[in-house]
């Protein structure tokens, strides 16, 4: 559990807290949790059978999320288009089919 801790502190910045205010030091708190949450999401269903599977919050955010890209937002969708030379578009479009795969299967759970 410490080293998890530990990972959320420094890989998702849950530790620093910049402001006087409780109001504002707990939404930064929050938003440490949910991106917590969300890359335990990620480190289970689509990281599953990757290089990266066993990698910690701060190895995945720099090598797969802190990459240039645009991101497009339409009605009832959202695009995400990266460069045709980003190194590592092969295991994000991984990622990506192995998190469509889960979300489908826990779908298909609650039916």
């Amino acid at each position: 559990m410490e080293n998890r801790i530990k990972e959320m502190q420094l890989g998702l910045f849950a530790d620093p807290t910049s402001t006087i205010y409780l109001r504002s030091s707990q939404l930064r708190l929050y938003f440490s949790v949910f991106a917590s949450i969300l890359m335990r999401i990620i480190k289970k269903d689509g990281l599953a059978g990757t290089p990266l599977e066993a990698a910690t919050s701060g190895t995945i955010r720099t090598q797969l999320f802190k990459s240039a890209g645009v991101v497009k937002v339409s009605v009832c969708r959202y695009w995400m288009m990266i460069s045709s030379i980003y190194p590592r578009q092969k295991l994000f479009c991984t990622i990506v089919k192995n998190l469509k795969a889960s979300l489908r299967e826990r779908q298909c759970a609650l039916s």
